[in-house]
């Protein structure tokens, strides 16, 4: 597959979605677009996962340095309470 802007992989699988919710398309031309989506699907999640691993946070330690610190999306902030 080219290599194409992240947003337009995603309009172009959204687009192949509506058609395969549509359902009027051959089973042949569906079975075509569900790869096709498939395949799309699987780049843009590899896509995120690379950007997930290049994000870096600023964060204050104890010391009140700032260091940096991996990005963990697991990781909850819980609310200061007042």
């Amino acid at each position: 597959m080219a290599e194409i802007k992240f947003e337009e992989a995603l309009k172009k699988l959204e687009k192949i979605v509506q058609e395969l919710e549509a359902g009027d398309i051959t089973l042949d031309e569906a079975l075509k677009k569900y790869q096709a989506g498939v395949e799309l699907a699987r780049a843009l999640n590899q896509r995120l996962n690379t950007a997930k691993k290049k994000i870096d946070l600023l964060v204050k330690n104890k010391k009140g340095e700032f260091e940096l610190e991996a990005f963990d999306p697991a990781a909850q902030v819980k609310p200061t309470e007042e």
